[in-house]
């Protein structure tokens, strides 16, 4: 991939933020618009689906070139000598783990706000198989049956069976399943994506620039978990978030101003007051 697609806002420090799912931005306006008060912000787009890419193909994704093309649009937007706060969520906070464990040297700090990294929990074999379950099943029975196996997943406090319910088969033909970023992330991001475990050693050497954050929402979940679980075997710093796993959607000021006071405490040099 060579072409590099984001958007910018803003004044300040710059702030890269990484979109979840298939890194669509939609639904993180409201929290771009608010942190560019304080920040530049650059809204990264690895596959370019919010700059007219939509319903091209797209080929199976892997952490890693996320990682090396979000490093590259930080080499565009960065001023000379200066370094970037970086914000992750979702499969987007997995691609800022590998962004701070291989591209560190420009980094100010890093959120990573409920990656689903489940292979760094003790029994994260069993919950990777269960995404890789919410793939096939994708394939096998359409993007109801998967949704809502993925919800059973992720809104559990001890998942531990396949639910065998499953809505009434329905396929989207390859044109909509290309328009849709929901099915373009379940055919092609959420299995590598879960199957990545970040560089545990290096991150730990770098975690006083990192913080793991979950929703207040997310609290007993799977994700949640993993997020506090990351925190203390890299005995970084852990924070607690508006809303759940979507709280940066379904709450996007006082999740702003969480994040912007998490990056840039009050008081810190750099701090610009709240509003």
């Amino acid at each position: 991939m060579t072409d590099l697609y984001y958007d910018i806002a803003g004044s300040g420090p710059v702030l890269l933020v990484v979109p979840g799912g298939a890194g669509h931005p939609m639904g993180l306006d409201g929290m771009t618009a608010r942190l560019a008060e304080r920040f530049t912000v650059v809204t990264y787009d690895p596959l370019g689906l919010a700059h007219g890419r939509l319903g091209l193909p797209v080929a199976d994704q892997r952490v890693e070139d996320w990682s090396d093309g979000a490093g590259r649009v930080l080499d565009a937007v960065l001023p000379d000598g200066q370094s970037a706060y970086v914000f992750g969520t979702s499969a987007g906070a997995v691609v800022a783990l590998d962004l701070l464990a291989r591209h560190p040297e420009r980094l100010r700090h890093v959120i990573a706000h409920e990656p689903p990294s489940v292979g760094v929990l003790p029994d994260g074999a069993r919950h990777q198989a269960m995404f890789a379950e919410v793939c096939d099943r994708y394939r096998a029975a359409g993007l109801a049956a998967a949704g809502s196996l993925m919800t059973a997943m992720l809104t559990s406090s001890e998942p531990t069976e396949i639910p065998e319910v499953i809505p009434e088969v329905q396929h989207l033909s390859r044109d909509e399943e290309l328009a849709s970023p929901m099915a373009l992330s379940l055919r092609h991001v959420l299995r590598p994506f879960t199957s990545y475990t970040p560089d545990l050693e290096r991150l730990g050497s770098l975690s006083s620039r990192l913080t793991l954050a979950a929703g207040t929402d997310s609290r007993g979940q799977l994700l949640h978990r993993t997020a506090e679980f990351l925190a203390q075997t890299l005995r970084g710093d852990f924070a607690e978030f508006p809303g759940g796993h979507l709280g940066a959607v379904q709450h996007p000021l006082p999740f702003a101003e969480r994040l912007a006071e998490t990056l840039v405490p009050v008081g810190a040099p750099g701090a610009t007051p709240t509003t």
